[in-house]
């Protein structure tokens, strides 16, 4: 169940709230029947997702659930330091945390809050990377894609 499903230039996006915090952001198919937002929180957030992908230098100032362990939100925050229209490797980032890119992946596919928290902006040192623990080239690579490349940053 989501408070909110809206279209996306690469599919749908679907946002869950809890109490008052964004829980959840997720990339969905085509397919899925959107919803309007129930909940002024889920307004919100509707809201600023449709600027970011009016302008992809739009900030985001929502209330995010707590997630994730105190590692992930150490990425999680470093992630947030990305401007728009950069990139930065899982290594790169790992060396800045001082752990491995390894770590770093799982940390980013584990982002709660897509877009919100850009780990888009990560991207292998040998090419796009994967995306939301997909390392295929579907449906969340093309996302990822999408993403880069509204702001800016082309990956075939």
């Amino acid at each position: 169940m989501f408070n909110a499903v809206i279209d996306a230039p690469f599919g749908k996006v679907g946002i869950r709230i809890e109490g008052e915090a964004v829980r959840e952001i997720v990339y969905l198919p085509e397919s899925m029947q959107n919803v309007a937002p129930d909940t002024p929180l889920a307004q919100r957030a509707v809201e600023q997702i449709e600027r970011y992908f009016a302008e992809p230098s739009a900030k985001f100032d929502l209330p995010l659930a707590t997630a994730g362990t105190a590692f992930r939100r150490r990425v999680w925050q470093a992630l947030c330091e990305i401007p728009p229209g950069a990139v930065v490797t899982y290594g790169q980032l790992a060396r800045q945390l001082g752990s491995v890119p390894r770590a770093v992946g799982q940390a980013c596919g584990d982002n709660c809050f897509p877009i919100v928290i850009p780990c888009h902006r990560v991207v292998s040192s040998s090419g796009i990377g994967g995306f939301a623990h997909h390392a295929d080239d579907g449906f969340f690579r093309n996302v990822k894609r999408w993403l880069l490349a509204h702001e800016g940053i082309p990956y075939a």
